[in-house]
């Protein structure tokens, strides 16, 4: 699969955006702030309904505009396909294939991408959240039935946690709690499928991590990846300063059982809290290197490997299973970070890609392999014959409000 050209209209700094790509890899380049990770965040949210930068979609929107619209024509085996979305300042997003409405969070079975970006370094440093957010999105990717079972979790998990809460404020017993077991059912059903979705899908990424940590890193440190699921006791806020303790997995068919009795032994604690305290939505996965967490022990270059590593796994794993082929490969400034032999063994990792979208604010920070078709971008807009050396990317003014990073 590849994007053969991105129409962007009041996105960031974009007003209006025409920029054509083509197969292998492509060099978006400009100083910062001028708009280049603007292009590739939207095309990362046609494949994932997110931002890699900002939680609140309304924030890509253009400074004083209602909507933003993003189009990508793709083509995958011959076939062309003309992915739509609009985003919404307020009020709920639109979605079109060739010119046909559907729903949004379909939009990701018609474009594969993986992206990493500097963002993603807090997949290994920061808080739980961010490692559910990229199972569960790499997942979607690989089986977009699993969104619904997502978005019907959460549902469930809302509802209970509202009848939790209305519990203790009314001080009804557990006892006088009958409507709760229904919600239990509901929640261990849709939990364990997700829960069970995840294991699987962390034993098959644990091979392509390894290859591509060592590729990146030019060293096998024993990058490793364990999951730790509250219905086991694992408890996210029991150490907030570290990684949470390792938990065995389990078997997938005593999944729902495990969930169960979990659940029964602490509703007293959840009644007291209002919240729920066991799913999928208070698991962690453990980052491991040399058999010690790498979250406070990795240093800031095996973090960052690591990060990479995981994403070319991902990668690896949706070109390897999708039946759209190579997922569309996305490096957003990361060249700037390593030295010349990182530099020299990324390239050489992804330029077997069908298509690789990289970002950077110094054209000589990319390899010669990686840049024969780059693309300049200059305050919001492409620039046909840009001056490299004293001209525009070198010398232009910030961009505009929203422009970000890009």
């Amino acid at each position: 699969m590849r994007v053969t050209h991105l129409s962007l209209t009041d996105f960031r700094n974009y007003a209006g955006a025409e920029v054509p790509f083509g197969a292998g890899p492509n060099l978006i380049v400009g100083r910062n702030g001028q708009g280049k990770t603007n292009l590739v965040e939207a095309l990362g949210f046609l494949s994932t309904l997110s931002s890699h930068r900002v939680s609140q979609t309304g924030a890509m929107v253009r400074s004083g505009q209602d909507a933003a619209i993003i189009r990508a024509r793709l083509e995958h085996n011959g076939r062309d396909i003309l992915a739509e979305v609009q985003i919404n300042r307020s009020g709920l997003n639109r979605a079109q294939i060739n010119r046909s409405v559907i729903k949004t969070r379909e939009l990701p079975r018609y474009f594969s991408s993986v992206l990493f970006a500097p963002e993603d370094l807090a997949l290994v440093r920061g808080d739980p959240s961010g490692r559910r957010r990229f199972l569960d999105q790499l997942l979607v990717l690989r089986n977009p039935r699993l969104s619904g079972v997502l978005t019907d979790y959460d549902r469930v998990l809302k509802q209970r946690n509202t009848l939790l809460k209305s519990a203790r404020a009314s001080g009804l017993k557990t006892t006088q709690l009958g409507t709760l077991d229904i919600w239990d059912e509901r929640l261990v059903a849709l939990g364990s499928e997700i829960i069970d979705a995840r294991a699987d899908l962390v034993a098959q990424l644990l091979p392509p991590l390894h290859n591509a940590y060592q590729a990146v890193a030019g060293a096998d440190h024993g990058p490793n990846l364990v999951a730790s699921l509250s219905i086991l006791g694992a408890d996210e806020e029991s150490d907030e300063t570290g990684s949470p303790a390792a938990t065995p997995p389990i078997d997938g068919s005593g999944t729902a059982d495990t969930f169960r009795t979990a659940l029964a032994g602490l509703r007293r604690k959840e009644l007291d809290r209002g919240m729920t305290l066991a799913g999928p939505h208070r698991d962690d996965l453990v980052f491991e290197l040399n058999n010690l967490p790498a979250k406070g022990y990795a240093s800031h270059g095996e973090s960052w490997s690591f990060a990479l590593a995981l994403k070319l796994a991902s990668a690896e794993l949706l070109r390897r299973d999708s039946s759209s082929g190579d997922p569309v490969l996305i490096l957003d400034d990361v060249f700037a970070e390593l030295d010349q032999s990182r530099r020299r063994r990324l390239a050489a990792a992804v330029t077997g890609y069908e298509q690789v979208l990289i970002t950077a604010a110094v054209f000589e920070d990319v390899p010669a392999v990686l840049a024969a078709h780059a693309i300049h971008i200059h305050a919001g807009a492409v620039v046909e014959n840009p001056v490299v050396d004293g001209g525009p990317t070198d010398t232009a003014p910030a961009a505009e409000d929203g422009a970000a990073r890009g």
